[in-house]
């Protein structure tokens, strides 16, 4: 079995504040620390679950040199291979070549606006006000998901806090296997278990997860034709996407790009 492991650093056991995510932060270190065992519980569960091929990617944007590249590497369970330094969201070569089963969240978070999810936002708190897709509001938990529905591959686990698996089973159905590594209690408050009872879990979850494929939810794809509207936080933050093809500026503050599937959507939109 072949999967993919996309990792967020939000929705990690027993972080709350920006703190722990932010490169050069007092908190940094920990947070490191925190998401680096989170990920290995997940890449110990795919292999006890029959992944014999697992790719893991850091999609967390911390700053600067530690933007996608917050684990401690020499900490990293062995039996995976490891991606690091890559723009969020972009590398799908994985999706694309490598016939992949499954993809896996391991650290997810809520979109921006959640009251109870801890450190909600939707790609960036200081950009991005709103994302929809298809006219339906959408966090980086649905636009990961239809990067992977773009190449038929169905995310079947997620991992993060109680916000974040309710966004998940809502647009992939009841049946996702999910672990609550914590419930919030505001946006930087949350009760949540101790580390180690969390990665047992994760590790247990993720084995039932691959083991149980007659559960998968099936790829998520939001449609033949694919309108991905984004709400930017001020109007000088819709220079970055004038002259882009597909890409229109529909207001002050809203772009949209339009395309027949959801990656090239992105892609076009993304891309620098």
């Amino acid at each position: 079995m072949r999967v993919m492991i996309w990792c967020d650093m939000e929705g990690i056991s027993a972080i709350t504040r920006w703190d722990q995510c932010t490169a050069g932060a007092a908190q940094y270190e920990e947070g490191r620390r925190l998401y680096t065992a989170d990920v290995n519980a997940a890449v110990r569960g795919a292999r006890k679950g029959g992944a014999n091929h697992i790719v893991v990617v850091d999609g967390h944007g911390a700053g600067a040199d530690h933007s996608f590249n917050s684990w401690i590497k020499e900490d990293l369970e062995p039996g995976a291979e490891y991606v690091f330094g890559h723009r969020w969201s972009s590398y799908v070569d994985p999706l694309r070549d490598e016939s992949l089963d499954a993809m896996l969240f391991v650290g997810a978070h809520s979109m921006a606006g959640t009251p109870d999810g801890v450190l909600s936002h939707t790609v960036s708190s200081l950009s991005w006000h709103a994302v929809q897709i298809n006219g339906k509001p959408a966090g980086e938990i649905a636009m990961m998901s239809a990067v992977a529905g773009s190449f038929g591959v169905p995310v079947v686990y997620v991992s993060g806090d109680r916000a974040a698996v309710r966004e998940a089973r809502a647009l992939l159905g009841d049946s996702l296997m999910a672990t609550e590594t914590k419930i919030g209690l505001g946006r930087f408050s949350a009760r949540c278990l101790p580390p180690c009872d969390s990665r047992k879990r994760i590790e247990m979850d993720v084995a039932e997860a691959l083991r149980k494929r007659d559960r998968w939810p099936a790829a998520y794809v939001p449609g033949t034709s694919v309108e991905l509207g984004v709400e930017l936080t001020s109007p000088d933050k819709v220079a970055d996407y004038r002259n882009k093809t597909g890409v229109e500026i529909t207001g002050p503050r809203n772009v949209v790009s339009r395309a027949s599937h959801y990656w090239q959507a992105w892609d076009q939109f993304w891309r620098g």
